[in-house]
């Protein structure tokens, strides 16, 4: 049943050409937004905090601070609203979701640039 599903997803879903990306890096997230006839791009700039799923249910969730409140939002990979991703900063984290960042304020919140190869 696994295999079926699978092969589904291959086939019917398609596949947008992102960029590779992970907990901790910096992106910058470009989508569309609909409202009534018109139609605009409108971009979410933040620190990536996890990629879960895979296939067509994967996400990916980014959290930035807004003022001094804390505004995460989670997009779908397969969203079909979704234009581009940029990657503003690599970071170099240890984990694959930094839920620890949501605690750390001022310049605890930093987080390392990882070395280019």
């Amino acid at each position: 049943m696994e295999s079926l599903i699978k092969f589904v997803q291959d086939e019917f879903v398609t596949k947008k050409d992102f960029p590779e990306f992970g907990a901790g890096d910096t992106i910058t997230v470009y989508y569309e937004i609909r409202e009534g006839e018109k139609v605009r791009t409108q971009f979410f700039r933040g620190v990536v905090l996890q990629r879960r799923g895979a296939g067509s249910s994967e996400t990916f969730t980014i959290r930035k601070i807004s003022g001094t409140v804390g505004v995460e939002r989670i997009f779908p990979v397969n969203l079909p609203a979704l234009q581009k991703i940029e990657i503003n900063k690599k970071g170099q984290v240890r984990r694959a979701r930094i839920f620890y960042f949501r605690g750390l304020t001022g310049k605890k919140a930093r987080i390392k640039e990882a070395r280019r190869k």
